[in-house]
């Protein structure tokens, strides 16, 4: 009956996954703040999926990666989705990744100045 009972909260989860964000955290928020925020849930729901499939292939594995990660999952996956509704309304862009810097040039040496080699 318990996985019954705990596939029917997954099915659900997933239908109501801003129940547990705040629709109004990003709201203040410009694209600076928003571009590494959107990272870094986006990083966190990949860890805790990582985490919830390592779990299932364990002996009571179904049951323990809704117990321990369900919940958090479900809440990244809100932010990420206010997130997203944030940077579409400030017409956000991502940052184009920074060039790569060249070196300096080698300074010309001091005219009248000879280069001796030995």
């Amino acid at each position: 009956m318990l996985p019954v009972t705990l596939a029917g909260c997954a099915s659900v989860g997933e239908g109501v996954s801003t129940a547990f964000a705040d629709p109004a955290k990003y709201e203040l928020w410009d694209c600076k703040q928003l571009e590494p925020e959107r990272k870094n849930l986006a990083n966190r729901a990949a860890e805790l999926e990582g985490l919830m499939a390592k779990a299932q292939t364990g002996t009571a594995g179904p049951v323990v990666a809704e117990l321990a990660y369900r919940n958090d999952y479900i809440a990244v996956r809100g932010q990420a989705k206010f997130a997203e509704e944030a940077w579409r309304k400030n017409n956000c862009h991502e940052t184009p990744p920074a060039a790569p810097a060249t070196p300096p040039a080698k300074p010309a040496p001091p005219r009248g100045h000879v280069s001796r080699q030995s």
